[in-house]
Order: C-alpha cells, then structure tokens, then sequence
C-alpha cells in the first residue's frame, strides 16, 4: 500500500476539503487532548463533540476556555461559546474555528462516546 502524498500548499489543502465527502471530514475534525486527559485516555487526539469544553490555542480568542456549540462537519470547523464577535448592527455572530487550533480539556461522555474510546484503546492495545 502506498501513502498518500500530501501537499503543504493552502490553496490544495481547501481543495481536498471541499473535493472529498462530508463523511471522511469527521477524520480532519480531531482535536488534541490535553496533558490530563491524554494520560488517562492514552490517545492523542479524538474528534470534538458538542458540549466539550476546549480551549483556543491559537488566533484571536488564544488561552479562552468554552463549551463547544456546535461542529460543522461539511466546512470542517467548530464553534465555541466564547468566541463570537459583535457585528455593524449590534448582533453577536460565532466566529468558525479550525480544529487544530483547539485542545480539549474536558470531554462529555455518554454512553456512544465511552464505547469509541475503550474500542480505540483496545484496537491500540493489540497493535502493540
């Protein structure tokens, strides 16, 4: 099997976005996970979810914690409580974050979400 190549160019990486279906966009939706929770966890990165409560790295709104409102799978962006904006008529509007710009500080387990990980770090577990 031979991997993929993959460009470092802005204007190709948009493209990939917008050329590949929303269901592989859930793989480019990951986020880091903080020191805490990546030793309890033992993973890396895990795909963010509505209700995780995440802090900006990066850009305008860097070092502010909130709660994830929404993920926006088609555009491959999440949008976070605290990070809005006021525009020309007085209304606040969300601002869309990148996920790799994130890192998740505390997760919302349900029942779904309890299942993907302990699969993960099985499938981790036998591949060691």
């Amino acid at each position: 099997m031979t991997k993929k190549s993959s460009s470092k160019s802005p204007r190709k990486q948009r493209r990939r976005i917008y050329k590949s279906p929303i269901h592989s966009h859930k793989n480019m939706l990951k986020c880091r996970l903080d020191e805490f929770l990546r030793e309890e966890y033992a993973m890396r990165s895990l795909v963010p979810k509505k209700g995780d409560l995440v802090r900006i790295m990066r850009g305008q709104f860097r070092e502010t914690e909130g709660k994830i409102i929404r993920v926006d799978y088609r555009n491959v962006r999440v949008y976070i409580d605290s990070a809005t904006t006021t525009k020309a008529d007085g209304k606040e509007a969300q601002i869309p974050i990148h996920p790799s710009n994130l890192m998740l500080v505390e997760l919302e387990l349900d029942d779904n979400r309890r299942e993907i990980i302990e699969q993960k770090t099985l499938k981790m577990a036998e591949s060691e």
